[in-house]
């Protein structure tokens, strides 16, 4: 709803300079009229028989008062405007960046210069706030174009599956279903994915107690069979580890951790390590695993939507669907902690996971 227009500030602040101004000014001569003419005898002889006296000192002195009177006026009305159009000047290159921003155009920025003053600490704050909006929006971009380009896979499959079935009646039904199923099952998981990583975003759910190291060793449980189909050691230490939050999406978490350390691991004799401890301040988790090289410029992309370590794990069926880092992120983000992500020196990685204590 529009507003009606009104005073501007600076007009504002001119008015308010100028009656100081004129306040002060006014003070000083009444305290002059006061203290100074009431020495002076009201009489015709004068102060010690010398003229001028009161009377005729008071005309001249209230001439005299009311010409500095209209000359502080005017001075404080000029003076007030340069003034406040100096002072709000960087308020209006802040508002035309908004005004910028407000189109869509995030790549402006301010970079007031000068020393730290509120305005300029006004001007920092709006620059990196528009900075985390084009990394956010661009994010959300890359995330919307992959996810399209992932989902539209399966149903493309589909599709040329359900063609071959037309033109050629006599191939097997049951492979065909077979892979319909196949590629049926793997467009469910990404979708079911895609709804608990906007789920986690939001951040919407009931907190309560949670033990990390029961957590860890319920995952480890499930993933076992995984990890032993593919000859993988899974060793889970540390002590009771406290923090807050949903068990259901901290388990969902760890799960994906332990998964994705299983999956992107050597061919043989590869191990993960899984290890909670409790810090001053935060409860800690730490996901390590053998695996191949990675390069140090890739790893910090892993918690992006679809980014994968390697494109070799694509083909295998339990690589998931390119989420796994970025919904484990995403949980740990809406829990108010941290994930990092380091690259071990013989290869494979190391996760850490920072979530508030209890």
């Amino acid at each position: 709803m529009p507003r009606r227009p009104g005073v501007s500030v600076r007009l504002k602040l001119t008015l308010s300079y100028a009656a100081i101004v004129l306040v002060t000014g006014a003070v000083l001569l009444a305290v002059a009229w006061i203290y100074l003419l009431r020495y002076v005898p009201d009489n015709d002889q004068g102060l010690l028989g010398i003229s001028p006296n009161r009377f005729l000192l008071s005309r001249i002195f209230g001439r005299a008062a009311v010409i500095a009177l209209v000359l502080l006026l005017v001075f404080g009305l000029v003076g007030g405007w340069l003034l406040a159009g100096r002072m709000l000047a960087p308020l209006g290159r802040i508002t035309d960046a908004a005004r910028m921003a407000s189109t869509g155009s995030l790549s402006h920025r301010i970079r007031m210069a000068g020393r730290g003053d509120e305005f300029r600490e006004l001007a920092d704050v709006f620059d990196s706030m528009l900075e985390q909006l084009e990394s956010h929006v661009a994010e959300q971009r890359r995330f919307a174009a992959n996810a399209s380009h992932e989902l539209r896979t399966p149903l493309a499959i589909s599709r040329t599956l359900l063609d071959v079935a037309r033109e050629d009646p006599t191939r097997d039904q049951g492979e065909l279903i077979e892979r319909l199923h196949a590629v049926n099952t793997r467009a469910i998981d990404l979708t079911e994915a895609l709804l608990l990583l906007s789920r986690s975003d939001r951040g919407g759910f009931t907190r309560e107690p949670v033990d990390l190291s029961l957590i860890a060793e319920e995952a480890t449980e499930t993933l076992l069979p995984l990890a032993e189909q593919r000859g993988i050691t899974v060793d889970v230490t540390g002590e009771t580890t406290q923090t807050v939050g949903s068990a259901a999406l901290i388990l969902r978490m760890v799960t994906n951790l332990v998964q994705n350390a299983i999956v992107h691991n050597i061919p043989t004799g590869g191990a993960v390590a899984i290890h909670t401890e409790a810090r001053p301040g935060a409860s800690v988790l730490r996901v390590e695993n053998t695996g191949h090289r990675l390069a140090p410029e890739l790893v910090p992309t892993l918690t992006e939507p679809f980014q994968r370590g390697t494109e070799r794990v694509r083909t295998d069926e339990h690589a998931g669907v390119g989420l796994g880092l970025a919904i484990a992120h995403s949980i740990v983000r809406a829990h108010a902690g941290t994930l990092d992500l380091t690259p071990r020196a013989g290869g494979g990685l190391v996760v850490t996971v920072r979530l508030p204590e209890r």
